[in-house]
């Protein structure tokens, strides 16, 4: 089982789990100072988000790192913006803006990048099963774009990835880049949710995960 330490590694954590409309919330604490932050859905049983957070600095908490779902910092930067309410705060909100965006967004049986902003044709892109980088890299033939992107779910089952399991499709200035799963990241994932199963679960969401997890 090649994905034997990433179970050990989740198993090592002391976890707490709320259930907030159809969503189910885990909240991960790891012996090395590391938090965990994963959503799931009730009907599915797929993730939807999970982020990272690294041992606490001396200067205060560090900053989640996005993983799986949306990056909400991405919604705040330059660029056109409008104002919106969100509770007793105010965030910004991006209309538009001329940088790619990454997100990821896992399915039953694919994981999916999505790269807004990026306007060229389909012809121009390059994307690679790149085994010596164990990444996916994306390029374009007019030299404007140039991304590397790390598969954690291949790494953790120790996979290569694999030109086969790739398609690309373009639409509305987005580049959707999917990867079918090999049958051992789906029995990982299976094994995970066996995992979190008898995890027990509150009710109350409360401000567990606020800041990962804005809706």
């Amino acid at each position: 089982m090649s994905y034997g330490k990433w179970l050990n590694y989740l198993n090592s954590a002391e976890k707490s789990s709320v259930i907030n409309g159809r969503s189910r919330k885990i909240h991960y604490k790891f012996p090395d100072g590391q938090q965990m932050a994963e959503e799931y859905s009730m009907d599915t049983g797929v993730l939807q988000k999970r982020g990272w957070r690294k041992s606490q600095q001396l200067l205060g908490e560090s900053e989640w790192e996005v993983e799986v779902g949306e990056d909400y910092r991405q919604l705040g930067c330059a660029g056109d913006t409008e104002q919106m309410s969100n509770g007793d705060n105010n965030f910004t909100v991006k209309i538009s803006n001329t940088e790619p965006i990454l997100s990821k967004r896992i399915t039953k049986k694919n994981i999916e990048w999505r790269i807004r902003n990026l306007p060229y044709p389909i012809t121009v892109y390059q994307v690679i099963a790149d085994c010596t980088k164990r990444a996916i890299v994306v390029k374009t033939t007019n030299k404007k774009y140039y991304k590397v992107i790390k598969v954690e779910e291949l790494d953790r089952c120790e996979l290569l990835p694999s030109q086969a399991n790739l398609s690309t499709h373009h639409q509305y200035n987005t580049l959707i880049i999917t990867y079918r799963k090999p049958d051992l990241v789906c029995e990982m994932e299976a094994q995970v949710l066996l995992l979190l199963k008898d995890i027990e679960t509150e009710t109350d969401m409360g401000e567990l995960l606020q800041g990962l997890l804005k809706q």
